[in-house]
């Protein structure tokens, strides 16, 4: 008779000749309980494995690490996967290319439609690592009603619709033409845009004053040009409505030539309206460059502090460079 040791999961058992059954089924009773994933062994592992897998897919998605290769992978492929998106979309209206590719453009669609379905689970799966949504039902109910996860569900809903309810011919083409919102989801992966977006926030009530100084000289010029045209062109400039029309191309100096004055007093509220027009339209340009500017500066500020201190070793507190040299 012969007995060896096995290790099987850092737990050894004896592993012995045929002869020798009470050895062999405590052996057999060992490794199920080892092998049962009911079993405390498994319940503890996965119970640690668990919110650390969770934490790290919120890592790569949601709050990558300068330097982490995995992030960077992640974010290029579904960069690249909404770029092919859009010129699939745009190369579809193309109809010989449409038939010549008809397959082609269906798997990357199905493709397509599998990763961002997924992206979107696993968002909605480790959006509670965020501690503005915590919660398992709320937290989660939350982080769906953001702008990021409406544009990721509006990405996805063109292919699942058809499944939940009758659609014409005509309705499932504007589906698919509707797919072209996936390009809004590049806010994600861009710098670019995320600072666009930002100084938008950021000079959001400027805009809207800008926005209510055009709509009051919509108004107001639409309502001059129609008391002096309307006499002499009365179907140019039939009513307010109409007019306005030709009061926004004007305001925006794009004037496509369907509707212009004719009279003498509507040549001078046109000349107006441009220079007005002018004005206006610089309004947002100048609010804009402004908040780039703005974010700019605060940007190199907050890299010049970085590199202004270091981290304890010891206690990870931030010491300034600085006070660190003054204190020698």
């Amino acid at each position: 008779m012969w007995i060896s040791r096995y290790t099987f999961h850092q737990t050894a058992f004896p592993i012995c000749c045929p002869m020798d059954l009470p050895a062999l089924l405590l052996f057999i009773r060992r490794s199920a309980s080892i092998t049962n994933f009911k079993s405390p062994y498994w319940t503890n592992r996965m119970t640690h494995l668990y919110p650390s897998i969770r934490r790290r897919i919120f890592q790569i998605m949601e709050e990558p690490v300068k330097g982490d290769r995995v992030a960077r992978c992640f974010n290029f492929c579904i960069f690249s996967l909404i770029l092919i998106n859009v010129v699939v979309v745009i190369l579809e209206t193309v109809p010989f290319l449409s038939a010549m590719f008809f397959w082609e453009f269906m798997i990357i669609d199905i493709i397509s439609f599998a990763v961002f379905s997924i992206e979107y689970v696993l968002r909605l799966w480790v959006c509670t690592c965020n501690p503005k949504f915590r919660g398992i039902i709320s937290g989660r109910v939350r982080y769906a009603l953001t702008m990021p996860a409406l544009i990721d569900l509006l990405a996805i809903a063109p292919f699942y619709l058809p499944m939940f309810m009758p659609i014409d011919l005509r309705m499932l083409r504007l589906l698919r033409l509707f797919r072209i919102v996936r390009i809004l989801k590049l806010g994600r992966y861009s710098a670019a845009v995320r600072t666009f977006g930002k100084v938008i926030a950021q000079k959001k009530e400027q805009l809207l004053i800008t926005l209510s100084v055009l709509l009051i000289a919509i108004v107001v010029a639409s309502s001059l040009m129609f008391y002096a045209e309307h006499e002499a062109q009365p179907e140019s400039f039939s009513s307010i409505p109409h007019t306005m029309w030709w009061a926004l191309e004007t305001l925006a100096t794009v004037g496509y030539g369907d509707m212009y004055p004719i009279t003498p007093l509507g040549k001078v509220i046109g000349g107006v309206v441009v220079i007005v027009g002018i004005a206006i339209f610089a309004l947002p340009t100048a609010i804009l460059a402004s908040g780039f500017i703005e974010n700019a500066d605060a940007a190199c500020a907050e890299r010049n502090n970085k590199e202004k201190t270091i981290t304890c070793p010891v206690c990870g507190h931030h010491i300034s460079t600085e006070e660190h040299s003054h204190d020698d």
